[in-house]
């Protein structure tokens, strides 16, 4: 599984502003002092959503109402297989299994992340996450004769979609569709629509990382909210520092958060799809600023498989796409349209670097 380091968002509960105009439409909505706010463990992380909308209380039930839903057909669960995607691996080699409007329009993104990726993201990794299982309490370090025998089962090409039908047919038995990778991406996509669909203007979302700002931050009519981001070596709520976004999604992928030590050596739960083993550079996180958090997320597991530099000059061909690269010496370096956005916390002791100066 894909877990997200966590995004901050700074400054939001002390002396927030209402917004108002002279001569405002008698429409425009009014945004509280406070927000409605509420917090949930689900999926393996504390989810928390925040609307500031005068009256919008209970769009916040809806919204995790969503979250639920979207969940139960998507988490694989070994001890009670019931999710569509469970049902998707158990036959595999067998049958198609027809999907619900919900679920086919991730796995075709994830069909898509796995042809676009270079072999750095492929939706087939079930096997080799269920093998390794780091962040539950039965992990461990396979021995190489069962990485290899797993390897043969991650091939995305062998996952066949039938669009008119909406079935998904593994082709070869043991295969298995592990979709963490972007699953948190794409529910907190949904729960953004939800809260538009209800006329919500003003909201922060935080899927355990994966943080999507709505609107203009309480603080100021027409600013961006102020967003930290996470030090992927220290406790929550320590930030490498900040950026200024509005209306955009925040996804963090990272190395300490979820490991496995074995014999003095650490292993992360980052899989590399073409060796079975966690991906070995020098990124030790990667935030992805984008108009949908699924692309973030998909774009994150494919960064990690790059590197610093080829991962940079990938980024500064997307239009509409960011990033923030921490490395394990202590480096950040940002690309070209946060230049001037990005704020360093002095006080974080990782040094603001020139990718120029990235070796390889």
């Amino acid at each position: 599984m894909h877990k997200k380091l966590k995004l901050v968002a700074i400054g939001i509960a002390a002396t927030l502003l209402v917004l108002t105009a002279c001569g405002a439409n008698k429409t425009e909505p009014k945004i509280n002092n406070e927000a409605y706010s509420d917090q949930q463990f689900l999926m393996g992380t504390y989810v928390k959503m925040q609307i500031f909308d005068d009256g919008k209380e209970a769009v916040l039930k809806k919204s995790f109402d969503r979250v639920k839903e979207l969940a139960s057909k998507i988490t694989v669960n070994e001890d009670d297989p019931k999710s569509e995607i469970d049902k998707i691996n158990q036959a595999a080699g067998i049958k198609p299994v027809e999907v619900s409007d919900d679920i086919y329009p991730l796995i075709k993104k994830a069909y898509q992340y796995s042809e676009e990726s270079d072999e750095g993201f492929d939706m087939t990794i079930g096997t080799i996450t269920k093998l390794w299982h780091i962040g539950f309490d039965d992990a461990r370090k396979p021995e190489q004769k069962e990485i290899d025998e797993a390897l043969k089962l991650v091939h995305h090409e062998k996952v066949k979609l039938d669009d008119k039908k909406q079935t998904v047919f593994l082709e070869e038995e043991g295969m298995e569709l592990d979709l963490g990778a972007i699953a948190k991406g794409y529910i907190t996509d949904e729960v953004v629509d939800v809260m538009k669909e209800n006329d919500v203007t003003t909201a922060i979302i935080d899927l355990g990382g994966n943080v999507y700002v709505l609107g203009n931050s309480p603080r100021k009519a027409d600013g961006d909210w102020k967003i930290g981001v996470q030090d992927p070596n220290q406790a929550r709520n320590t930030v490498v520092g900040s950026v200024t976004q509005s209306n955009k999604s925040l996804v963090t992928s990272g190395i300490y958060e979820r490991n496995l030590t074995v014999n003095g050596e650490t292993f992360h739960h980052l899989f590399d799809p073409k060796t079975g083993y966690p991906f070995k550079n020098e990124i030790a996180g990667v935030t992805i600023i984008s108009n949908k958090s699924i692309d973030g997320d998909g774009l994150s597991t494919a960064i990690f498989s790059m590197g610093v530099k080829e991962g940079m000059a990938h980024i500064n061909t997307l239009d509409d796409v960011e990033a923030i690269f921490v490395t394990v010496d202590d480096k950040i370096y940002i690309s070209k349209g946060l230049e001037g956005n990005f704020e360093l916390n002095k006080e974080s002791n990782y040094q603001l670097d020139d990718i120029k100066n990235v070796k390889g």
